[in-house]
């Protein structure tokens, strides 16, 4: 298991008592009840029980093969689950369909960006103002007539550092700036969960470190859960980590704890030489 040191920063209570002491409280602001999903006689999900409280930086780790996006899935109604249950903010959504639950705040990027290529970066983001707004078909009109929606745009960008690329199209754009249009069009959405499955795929190295420092500055009236096989971009920004394997959780920790758990380096040692 390759990592770098843990971040410095506060971190979370390790192990599994803190999940239900934040459950007891009624903290979570996602959660799962025994989340179970199978696909014939394979078991892809088996009885998950996760809980991410509001504001988390929560990575979901794993070997390939352990689950993660299928669990993504079922988090935001892609999939639907062979038996437990989904909860947004004390609501059970386990039946509510993708669109409902991203109205409800939960919002996820894809490991594959999804942009049109021929719009500038700032008509992308605009057109996700637009349609939070229920403005619908009238984003295509001039930028010039819809003020609010291009100042909430423009801050959007100002965040995530795009501004100066606001009028280039996005297909002129180096491929980490590319994830953090993504990341900005999911922000549009006023998102309260966002779900980022694998961020930095297919990013270069010397991009990919400024990805995620522009991501850990989100606001934490943002709750971030996320899916990353870098452990060393893992390991400085989240501050609780759930480790998969076939569809389970196997542990759940700081970074402290994960980065030593000696079970843990085990299923990344067979990984890597299997």
């Amino acid at each position: 298991m390759s990592a770098a040191g843990p971040s410095q920063g506060a971190k979370a209570p390790s192990g599994g008592s803190a999940a239900g002491a934040a459950a007891k409280r009624g903290g979570a602001v996602l959660q799962t009840h025994d989340l179970v999903r199978t696909f014939g006689g394979f078991v892809a999900t088996d009885h998950v029980n996760l809980v991410v409280e509001p504001g988390a930086r929560h990575a979901l780790i794993g070997p390939n093969g352990a689950g993660k996006t299928t669990l993504i899935n079922l988090l935001t109604g892609y999939l639907e689950p062979s038996a437990g249950r989904v909860e947004l903010l004390g609501q059970d959504v386990t039946t509510m369909a993708q669109h409902e639950r991203c109205r409800q705040g939960l919002v996820r990027t894809f490991q594959i960006n999804q942009l049109f290529a021929d719009m500038t970066v700032l008509e992308s983001v605009a057109m996700a103002v637009s349609e939070q707004k229920g403005l619908g078909t009238r984003w295509w009109k001039p930028l010039a007539g819809h003020g609010e929606v291009v100042d909430q745009a423009a801050a959007i960008l100002e965040r995530l550092k795009l501004l100066p690329d606001a009028y280039e199209r996005t297909r002129n754009l180096a491929y980490g700036r590319q994830r953090l249009i993504e990341i900005a069009l999911a922000l549009a959405m006023r998102p309260k969960v966002l779900l980022l499955d694998e961020p930095a795929a297919g990013v270069p190295t010397s991009e990919s470190q400024e990805l995620f420092e522009t991501i850990a500055e989100l606001p934490r009236e943002v709750t971030i859960v996320l899916i990353e096989h870098d452990m060393n971009l893992v390991f400085r920004f989240a501050e609780r980590i759930s480790v998969l394997v076939s569809g389970a959780i196997l542990v759940e920790g700081d970074p402290d704890m994960i980065a030593q758990h000696p079970r843990v380096k085990e299923v990344y040692l067979g990984e890597s030489h299997g």
